[in-house]
């Protein structure tokens, strides 16, 4: 079989070798190659490891007397007929006899030379989805080849891979069979963690030869639900990679040196404490005990703090950032949009400048006189703590002495932003503390396997006094009926949020030629979407004599902060906006949150977007409106909105839905960290999953202990540059 340059380099080069070949063989290469180049297919070991999305079966003939209607099969027969028709538009239909009766076969989309190729007495094997109709039996674009009597059958089921345009199945096919061939496979785990593994598992090699081209009878439904032993060994060794490099990454920190912040009775800290509004509740005494252990070791932290919407994370990174202050260090609080980081800001600044702390202001959208004024408190120390968006890791950006690190939403950084962020921090002599913040829980499997390398302090209890949220979930017909509930709302004194996920008729045309182009083949085609701008004129025309106020992105930074001001002073009843309030906007009065088209949000941007209301003591609802027809993962998503507002098993029905890599944000990373191994899946999985998974950490405990070398080889074969992704 004829090797293409593009997809074998040297499998023991470099990843960035990989790259630099892949660049220079580019100018030459076919339109096929350089499609597998965007899949990232450019090691013979990313071949082998590009699994099938399905399979065809190909190792048998039906005679057409034995199909059924419905049933999909292969037949083979000669061409008796074969004719172009008008039926509304033109159509070739080819007539196929195999000796048992008769088959049509139409095309809607056909060219010239395909009516000669089939032309009467040439023997064809045609496959596809059989209906029996008025015209008899009939196949519409069905696969076809020309044979012969002698042409041999598919000795294995045929697979299906991912592919993108330009790149056909049979020269994929191709492709990974000779990269499967030449990739080195060789066993990489020592045998004391080979004998860990079940006597039934294949090797490695024998996984991805069963995978890429299973025996006709292997069980489709094991293979397509990822519970064949061939996926099981492929999902350890994913998933042994995963939790080597990220304890790999936890071990390599512990050498480094962080300042000592101990925690001093009578100090900021306490008078914090003494002027908050509120008492803690006890889990968050509890992750402030946690984290201040943390803070006076000398090594640095590296921790999560997750809780649910409201359940009051940043008055423990303020009482966090107090005890580095009160060290005699800086802190940065970086977040991942203007208004979440301004809320931050007058939270903190409120908190702590009557107690004589300096708080710094960094975003994009500073002037140059004011940003240059910030960033020389910055550099010269007087700005204790600096709160800001991305801004706060650009390269002008200078600390005096930072101890401690805070990001908000930490999912929602891509991951270049976040190794930014920790380059920047190992600039200087001691290594900054990091404290992460999440509102998506984690469930605590996935915890322990994707976050490795992190501790995790969990507030898992609400303040008191929050009430229930009601969710109802509305088909958009049902959009005057809102409105109504609206106006009742508005006029008991209450305030409104209604949230659109587009902007304007710009961005759903812009979505269209994306869909059409093929440049995003996540996006579905663009719906008849209402828009922020109309939404806002037509409650403002409903309410006369209520303040509608219009919030979204492309708004200047002064205008979104004097309409948020209005609303959160009760000067605007209505606020219209798009998913800039999903996260850090504080509204008590606020007892109504409409989003509408709710099935183009996620789980997770939805639950956000719910725990705007519900904060003061009137009883709250969230409408979803939802435009027909519903895809499945949609209709999963708003039954679990309407089912439960635990934020715990929201997350854990969105990690069943997104999977690993979309949950964590990995996949910013441009790949996917996980590809086989759904955390989720095995979580779930009674037994045999969370014996997966203890096998798995047991392993990696083995291998980075009394075989390190083995670890790495493993490390590279699974992740390559990748592995630099998890310390993110």
């Amino acid at each position: 079989m004829a090797r293409t340059p593009a997809t074998r380099p040297p499998s023991a080069q470099s990843a960035s070798a990989d790259t630099q070949a892949a660049s220079k063989a580019s100018a030459k290469a076919s339109a096929p190659q350089l499609a597998m180049a965007r899949l990232g297919l450019v090691r013979d070991i990313d071949l082998a490891l590009h699994l099938p999305l399905r399979y065809e079966d190909e190792t048998a003939i039906t005679p057409l007397r034995q199909a059924r209607d419905g049933q999909t099969v292969q037949v083979e027969g000669v061409v008796s007929e074969n004719r172009v028709e008008m039926r509304g538009r033109r159509q070739l239909l080819v007539k196929l006899d195999d000796g048992t009766g008769e088959l049509q076969l139409r095309f809607l989309n056909f060219y010239g030379s395909q009516q000669k190729a089939w032309a009467p007495g040439v023997r064809l094997r045609v496959r596809g989805e059989l209906r029996v109709g008025f015209f008899g039996r009939e196949m519409v674009h069905p696969t076809v080849r020309t044979v012969s009597d002698a042409t041999p059958l598919a000795t294995s089921l045929t697979p299906i891979y991912p592919a993108g345009a330009g790149l056909p199945q049979s020269y994929l096919r191709k492709a990974v069979e000779a990269g499967l061939r030449r990739a080195p496979l060789d066993e990489v785990l020592p045998s004391a963690v080979a004998a860990m593994l079940p006597a039934h598992w294949p090797s490695l090699r024998q996984a991805l030869q069963q995978l890429h081209f299973p025996a006709p009878d292997a069980s489709i439904e094991g293979l397509s639900e990822h519970s064949h032993p061939a996926w099981q060994r492929l999902q350890f060794e994913e998933l042994l990679a995963q939790q080597l490099s990220r304890l790999q990454a936890k071990a390599e920190r512990a050498h480094l040196q962080a300042p000592v912040l101990p925690l001093r009775t009578g100090g900021l800290h306490e008078k914090l404490l003494g002027v908050l509004p509120f008492e803690l509740t006890g889990a968050q005494r509890r992750v402030c005990e946690e984290i201040a252990i943390d803070l006076a070791r000398p090594q640095p932290m590296h921790r999560l703090l997750q809780g649910d919407v409201g359940s009051g994370k940043t008055v423990v990174a303020a009482l966090s950032a107090a005890i580095a202050m009160e060290a005699g260090w800086q802190c940065a609080l970086m977040a991942p949009t203007e208004i979440l980081a301004e809320q931050h800001f007058r939270k903190l600044v409120g908190w702590l400048e009557p107690l004589g702390v300096k708080v710094a202001w960094l975003t994009g959208s500073l002037k140059p006189k004011a940003k240059r004024e910030q960033l020389a408190a910055v550099a010269s120390g007087e700005a204790q703590l600096v709160v800001g968006t991305h801004a706060v890791i650009q390269d002008q950006v200078e600390f005096a002495r930072l101890g401690l690190a805070l990001i908000d939403e930490q999912h929602r950084f891509g991951v270049a932003q976040r190794l930014q962020l920790r380059r920047k921090l190992e600039a200087t002599d001691l290594e900054p503390h990091l404290l992460m913040m999440s509102a998506t829980p984690i469930p605590r499997t996935l915890a322990m396997t994707y976050l490795a390398d992190l501790e995790v302090s969990t507030i898992d209890e609400l303040p008191p006094g929050r009430t229930p949220i009601v969710t109802k979930v509305f088909a958009d017909t049902r959009r005057e009926e809102v409105i109504e509930r609206i106006r009742d709302e508005v006029a008991k004194g209450r305030q409104v949020y209604w949230v659109c996920p587009l902007i304007d008729e710009t961005e759903a045309t812009d979505e269209a030629a994306d869909v059409a182009a093929g440049r995003n083949s996540n996006k579905r085609p663009p719906l008849d979407l209402s828009n922020v701008t109309h939404t806002h004129i037509e409650l403002s025309d409903a309410l006369p004599g209520f303040g509608v106020g219009l919030l979204h992105g492309r708004l200047p930074a002064a205008e979104k902060a004097e309409v948020m001001d209005r609303f959160s002073r009760g000067e605007l009843s209505v606020l219209v906006a798009t998913t800039v309030i999903e996260v850090g906007v504080d509204v008590p009065n606020a007892s109504l949150m409409v989003i509408e088209h709710a099935e183009r949000f996620g789980l997770s941007q939805l639950h956000q977007l719910r725990g705007r209301v519900g904060r003061g003591a009137v009883a709250s609802v969230c409408v979803l409106l939802y435009a027909s027809p519903l895809s499945d993962s949609g209709k999963q998503r708003l039954r679990a909105m309407a089912e439960t507002t635990d934020g715990f098993e929201i997350s854990r029905r969105d990690l069943d839905i997104r999977g690993p890599g979309e949950f964590m944000g990995s996949r910013q990373s441009g790949a996917a960290l996980l590809r086989f191994a759904n955390v989720g899946d095995l979580a779930e999985d009674g037994g045999e999953g969370q014996a997966m998974l203890a096998r798995v950490q047991q392993a990696a405990a083995v291998m980075l202990k009394h075989h390190p070398a083995a670890a790495q080889r493993h490390i590279h074969r699974w992740l390559g540059q990748k592995a630099e992704y998890l310390k993110a």
